[in-house]
């Protein structure tokens, strides 16, 4: 396939971030550190997986009552990352999460990465899924009181954000 830009020298619209039906249960804000980068100048493609895992945990610290036990955690069971544009050093970003779905011992997270110094641009679009597992046997525990309360339509609209998550940042 010839992409018909390059004909022409007409420069790539950036992606934009697009309107995402309901409110995020938390946003994230987090720095693009040195280290992040790849020898290309840009964040290399796994930061974007510890940028996902550090919202999800900033998150989960939040939340009032156990989303994790001696016996039980969750593990990543599956991730789907939509990259839309390079991030460049410095930068400062939001993550957002939302719930989209929840099942008996997994939930599903999408996350948006979009850059806190403007919120219309978008760096990446992501899907994961935790499971809850029992840590001896591997196998599937049902999800936390505390994390299904959590994503519950109401517990997102009134919950405060902690230190590290700021609603004020992107409209």
């Amino acid at each position: 396939m010839i992409d018909s830009r390059a004909a022409d020298s007409t420069p790539a619209a950036e992606p934009q971030a697009a309107p995402v039906a309901g409110e995020p249960l938390a946003r994230a804000l987090l720095s693009v550190r040195w280290g992040d980068l790849d020898a290309y100048g840009h964040v290399n493609n796994a930061a974007y997986l510890t940028y996902l895992e550090e919202s999800r945990l900033r998150w989960f610290e939040t939340l009032p009552g156990d989303w994790y036990q001696e016996a039980s955690a969750p593990v990543l069971a599956s991730s789907l990352l939509e990259f839309r544009q390079s991030i460049n050093w410095p930068e400062e970003l939001i993550v957002e999460l939302r719930a989209p779905r929840v099942g008996n011992s997994s939930l599903t997270l999408t996350h948006r990465i979009l850059s806190a110094r403007d919120a219309s641009t978008l760096y990446l679009d992501a899907t994961t899924v935790m499971v809850w597992i029992d840590r001896a046997s591997g196998r599937s525990v049902p999800l936390p009181d505390a994390v299904r309360q959590a994503v519950s339509p109401a517990a997102a609209r009134t919950r405060d954000q902690p230190p590290g998550f700021d609603d004020s940042v992107v409209d």
